[in-house]
């Protein structure tokens, strides 16, 4: 099979198309023929060895001390179920399915565990939509509804709101009847008002004013002190990306009351993957795709994701016979 690999850290060009044996499925496993794949800030990071704020030595330790641990980049797929592992119940062959594999996703087939983050794909949907839903989406998801316990009537100010999570985010807080304010880059007031954001500012000229409940940074783009000073007494700040320097200041931030600040790492579940499938069928949530690549513009599509411009996700279309769109650019 064809697969990216990546046999170093470095820039994007290190990464590499090669032919590789075809996984097979162990006891629990599904091989899935993946049809789409997203690119997303995580294979970015894993790839580059781009950890954040003085997390580079705990981020090395998990991802490979002097070269990525696994070889096979991508996480996050949509294709079909090829063949199925002992013990499996609950799939089909020929299904089309979307799942979080971890690893191994850039490449025309890969493995999933079935009690894991693996879900049908609703009639309706194609695979470049499904593949660009569980990174972005489930992180929304779990932040905005899990950590911030986000409630209708709530305002909601949220940074890189046209991101790969950003685009998520504006559109599972104005389902949860908040107030969203959206800060992203010039021309995607629009698209933004028509994902759910109730104002729209440019991150370049606009200033930011008036009082939140939570403020929800997807790109690292505000620190603590600024944050406070937008948050009403009991309000929250919830960076997506941090380091050491905000460990000190959620520290700081709990010993001196006031507005809080909340660092987590979101996980993935079938519950919450079927989740937020459920908003798509209501029609509360829909896939936001910025680009999309053949496998062999692997590089391209890395270096877009690195450059934080994005407006949502990086698609990478594997084998789209089967649903056969060209690259393009541009919210769909």
């Amino acid at each position: 099979m064809k697969a990216v690999t990546a046999r170093r850290y470095g820039p994007a060009d290190i990464l590499r198309i090669e032919n590789l044996p075809r996984p097979e499925p162990g006891p629990g496993e599904i091989l899935i023929r993946i049809r789409a794949a997203s690119v997303t800030t995580a294979d970015w990071r894993l790839r580059a060895a781009a950890f954040p704020g003085g997390l580079a030595i705990i981020g090395r330790l998990v991802a490979g001390l002097w070269k990525p641990r696994h070889l096979v980049p991508g996480s996050d797929v949509a294709g079909e179920v090829a063949a199925l592992g002992a013990g499996v119940t609950g799939f089909e062959m020929g299904q089309r399915v979307v799942a979080v594999l971890g690893h191994g996703g850039h490449a025309e087939y890969g493995l999933a565990k079935a009690e894991d983050a693996v879900a049908l794909i609703p009639e309706g949907m194609n695979f470049d939509e499904a593949a660009a839903l569980p990174f972005g989406g489930l992180t929304a998801q779990e932040f905005l509804r899990d950590v911030a316990q986000l409630r209708a009537g709530q305002t909601v100010l949220i940074l890189g709101a046209s991101g790969g999570v950003g685009a998520y985010a504006v559109q599972i807080a104005a389902a949860c009847g908040a107030h969203v304010t959206a800060v992203a880059g010039p021309g995607r007031a629009a698209v933004l008002r028509g994902l759910g954001a109730e104002r729209v500012l440019d991150y370049r000229r606009d200033a930011i004013t008036g009082r939140f409940d939570l403020v929800f940074d997807t790109v690292g783009a505000m620190r603590w002190p600024e944050s406070r000073r937008l948050l009403d007494k009991d309000g929250l700040f919830l960076p997506l990306n941090f380091g050491l320097r905000e460990l000190g200041h959620m520290l700081r931030a709990k010993l001196s009351g006031g507005p809080r600040m909340a660092l987590h790492v979101s996980g993935d579940s079938r519950a919450a993957l079927d989740a937020l499938l459920e908003l798509w069928r209501a029609g509360k949530l829909r896939p936001v795709i910025d680009s999309r690549f053949p496998l062999e513009q692997i590089a391209a599509a890395h270096r877009l994701v690195e450059t934080r411009h994005r407006a949502g996700a990086v698609v990478l279309e594997v084998d789209p016979a089967t649903e056969g769109q060209s690259q393009t650019t541009g919210l769909t």
